[in-house]
C-alpha cells in the first residue's frame, strides 16, 4: 500500500496583508514567506475549485493584488 501524501505546509500568513501591492512584489513576498505555489489571476477568471495546501492565490487587476486567498 502506498503511503499517505503529507500536504505542503502553509505558512502562518493572512492573505489579507498581499490585497493592494503591485503583484510583482506580492508574489517575491509571498515566495519570500514561504509559499511554495504562488498563483496570479484576472479578475473573473474560470478556475477549478479544488483547494490545495501550500497555495496563495492573487486576483490581479490594473496590475495590484485585489483579492487573496489560500487554497
Amino acid at each position: 500500500m502506498a503511503p499517505i501524501p503529507t500536504p505542503s505546509a502553509e505558512p502562518d500568513d493572512s492573505p489579507d496583508t498581499y490585497v493592494g501591492l503591485d503583484s510583482a512584489a506580492a508574489e517575491r513576498i509571498a515566495r519570500e514567506r514561504g509559499w511554495p505555489t504562488v498563483r496570479s489571476l484576472p479578475p473573473g477568471a474560470i478556475i477549478t475549485m479544488e483547494y490545495r495546501a501550500g497555495r496563495l492565490n492573487f486576483e490581479v487587476k490594473d496590475g495590484f493584488v485585489a483579492r487573496a486567498w489560500k487554497g
